[in-house]
Order: structure tokens, then C-alpha cells, then sequence
């Protein structure tokens, strides 16, 4: 005889945005209808009930999500009313995938109709494609139609997200320009007239990397069809630690759930970062930047990692040793010009700094062998 254990499922890593904060939204709506706020055909908030469960409103209980520029959102928001599609640009790591992310769930209500963009992306993944074995078996059909995310936002009136649109191919891309401008999806399977109608609250945000320019660059009929919004990284050291240390705080949980990491070593590994990132040290000198990113996002997986290093592998406090193992996991990508950059950079601004201050000494001391 034999015993089965049930076991309970287990609890997603990262639910969407729409669920980690279900019961904001659910907030948001009640002020709306309180003060019987304007909603623009399609959408499930006012605009300004979407800035503030972006940006946050402490009167109502709703969190900051994004940690930039205010103004950025407010005109991300009213790109999204017209009929241009949203483009948001910038440097790797600095929450434009996020951003995109929280839009999306605040104005439709889910921000899971999604297109990642690859080498690999083809038309059908942007407009529709065919189950085989019904199309076989009966031709088409709606019945063997597989609608792709674009075609359900607009048959449902949705935002679309477009993931690193610039990884498409130039052609695949130019699938969106009809679609932007007229609206609507010709599906002539079905029959010479058939078409799918945008309905109201139906837009598209894209996404594209700074870094990624070069490889697919956008036709000009493309970029007419958005308006282009550029997300800059984080530049003020205070802000930023302040950033990593909520970050750290929404992964690991408060202090006394995790290992205590103190403003002095987080603001060592905010220092590096921004050093590497801005290609000048804090003392003015100039450094060579690398080519791998060392984004505000990075710097909070460095923290996170720091933190279970020293958790379950350390003495449960984190120090800048840590943090110096966690930061070569990151800078150090197999490209041996960037490994000369990073071994000068500790070689000649670690060291010197580590001569009269001991969080830089234990950070020098566990990095000038790794980082050899």
C-alpha cells in the first residue's frame, strides 16, 4: 500500500502587476466612482487615477511603483488617450518593461496581452495564426483561428505590450504600422471583408533598449505611428540607495526577516555602480565604463543576492565582501575588455579608497582575486 502526499500548489515567484496590487486597483476604482471621474471609452481607471497607482498616493493608501520622473508618467498617460502608440526607451534596467507593465494593468485591467520581441518573432505572432489540425478538418474558421495578443487587444480593447520591439526584423515591425493607423486587422481566410475592429481602450506600448539600436533599426512610417518617451537612469546616489533598499525590502521582506544591510555598505555598492555606469568616479576621476549593464535593477539583484549569500552562506550580516562576489556575477561577462576595465577600476579607485576606509577594504579584499 502505498501513500500519496498532496501537496499545495505553490505560490507564483512573480504574480502580474494586476494581481500583486488587486486591492489598489480595487481602491482606485471606488475614488473614481466617488467622485464620478471621467473614464476615456475602454478604460477601467480616470488618468489620474492611473498616475496615482503608478507614482502613489499616500491619501488613498496607494503606493509608489515607479521611481523617476513624475512628469514622464503623466505624459505616458496621455499618449495612451490618442491614438499614437507609447515608445519607451532608454538604457537597460531602468523599469521600462515595469513601467509599460503597471500602464497596462491600471487602463485595461491586465497587462499579461504581451509580444516579446526576437530574431525569431514572425507576423503570425503579431497578427494571428492557425490551429492545424481544426484548419485541417474544417478550413478556416473562428473556430481554428489562434488570435495573437494584438489581435485579442483589439477585439477586446486593450493595451498590447510590445517587449525589445528592435530585436524584430525590419518587416516584422512594419506589421504594426496598418494596424496603428487604421485600427483594424484584415483576416481574408475568413473571407475577403473580414476584419477585426480596434474597440475603444485598444493601444499599443513598445519597448526598446538604447543598446539595441543598431541592431533593427525602426522604419520612419513606424516611428510616426508612436510617441517616443525616453526613461533615464537614476543619477542621484541618495535616491538611489533609498530605491535599493525598498527594492530589497519588497523581495526579502523588512529588517528582522532578513540579514540586516546597512546604509553604509549599500551605499558602496550603489557608489560602484553609479562610477561604472556614469564612467566617473564620485571624486571626479574618469573610469572606462563597460559594456554590460550596471542599471539601477542590477545593483537590487546585487542586494538580493548579497543578502542570501550572507543568509545562508555567511554569518547573517551583510558586508561589503559580499557585495564586492555579487557585483562580479554581474560586471563580469566573459568580455576580456571589460574585464581589463574592471580590474583597473579596482586596482587603482578600490585600492585607494580602501586605504583609509574599511567597508572599501573588505570590498577590495574579496574582489582583487575574483576579479583577476
Amino acid at each position: 500500500m502505498t501513500t500519496q502526499t498532496t501537496t499545495a500548489p505553490a505560490a507564483e515567484l512573480r504574480p502580474s502587476a494586476e494581481v500583486r496590487y488587486a486591492d489598489e486597483l480595487a481602491t482606485l476604482a471606488r475614488w473614481d466612482a466617488d467622485r464620478g471621474a471621467e473614464l476615456p471609452p475602454g478604460w477601467l481607471l480616470s488618468p489620474r487615477a492611473v498616475r496615482a497607482f503608478i507614482v502613489g498616493d499616500e491619501a488613498l493608501g496607494v503606493s509608489r511603483k515607479f521611481y523617476g520622473d513624475d512628469p514622464l508618467v503623466d505624459r505616458a498617460v496621455v499618449s495612451l488617450l490618442g491614438r499614437q502608440g507609447l515608445m519607451l526607451v532608454g538604457e537597460p534596467g531602468t523599469a521600462k518593461s515595469m513601467l509599460s507593465e503597471l500602464l497596462a494593468a491600471a487602463v485595461s485591467g491586465t497587462s499579461n496581452l504581451t509580444v516579446q520581441g526576437t530574431a525569431g518573432t514572425t507576423e503570425d505572432h503579431l497578427r494571428y495564426s492557425w490551429n492545424y489540425a481544426l484548419l485541417v478538418a474544417e478550413g478556416p474558421s473562428e473556430r481554428s483561428l489562434v488570435p495573437s495578443a494584438i489581435y485579442s487587444g483589439m477585439r477586446d480593447g486593450k493595451v498590447v505590450r510590445f517587449e525589445e520591439i528592435t530585436r524584430c526584423a525590419p518587416e516584422i515591425q512594419d506589421t504594426l504600422v496598418s494596424i496603428l493607423s487604421e485600427k483594424q486587422l484584415m483576416v481574408p481566410e475568413l473571407g475577403s471583408e473580414t476584419r477585426v475592429a480596434a474597440r475603444p481602450g485598444f493601444n499599443v506600448i513598445a519597448t526598446a533598449n538604447l543598446k539595441d539600436r543598431g541592431v533593427h533599426e525602426m522604419s520612419a512610417a513606424l516611428k510616426r505611428r508612436f510617441s517616443f518617451e525616453t526613461v533615464a537612469p537614476v543619477r542621484d546616489r541618495d535616491f538611489e540607495i533609498e530605491l535599493v533598499e525598498r527594492q530589497l525590502t519588497a523581495e526579502l521582506g523588512p529588517v528582522g526577516q532578513r540579514p540586516p544591510l546597512s546604509r553604509d555598505v549599500l551605499e558602496v555598492l550603489v557608489t560602484v555602480f553609479q562610477d561604472l555606469r556614469v564612467g566617473t568616479t564620485r571624486e571626479g576621476a574618469p573610469v572606462k565604463r563597460p559594456e554590460t549593464v550596471m542599471s539601477t535593477a542590477e545593483a537590487v539583484n546585487v542586494a538580493v543576492a548579497a543578502s542570501l549569500e550572507a543568509r545562508y552562506l555567511g554569518d547573517g550580516v551583510v558586508t561589503a565582501a559580499e557585495v564586492a562576489r555579487q557585483v562580479a556575477g554581474v560586471a563580469l561577462k566573459g568580455d576580456e575588455e571589460d574585464a581589463r576595465r574592471l580590474r583597473h577600476y579596482v586596482d587603482n579607485v578600490v585600492r585607494e579608497r580602501a586605504r583609509s576606509d574599511s567597508r572599501w577594504k573588505d570590498f577590495f579584499t574579496a574582489a582583487e582575486p575574483l576579479w583577476r
